[in-house]
């Protein structure tokens, strides 16, 4: 994996575990279909789920545009998807 994935993985991570009840809980894995698209996948507690998606998605959303900024500075997308 590289360094700027493994970067953008840990932002997700915290952002992630901040906003859960159970931060032990959170886990993210970080894959890349090629060098500049990454796909950033989210697995919580069912509990944390809402907490994470927040009122009509608002909260994941403003969780995507941070990662996509961070990812668009180093040249790179990026797509954040929460798991059930």
């Amino acid at each position: 994996m590289s360094d700027v994935r493994d970067q953008i993985a840990d932002l997700v991570d915290f952002l992630a575990s901040e906003l859960a009840s159970d931060a032990d809980a959170v886990e993210v894995r970080a894959s890349g279909e090629d060098d500049r698209h990454d796909l950033y996948e989210i697995s919580v507690n069912q509990q944390d789920l809402g907490q994470l998606i927040g009122r009509q998605g608002r909260t994941a959303r403003a969780m995507r545009a941070v990662v996509k900024a961070a990812a668009a500075k180093h040249g790179r997308r990026a797509h954040v998807e929460i798991l059930e």
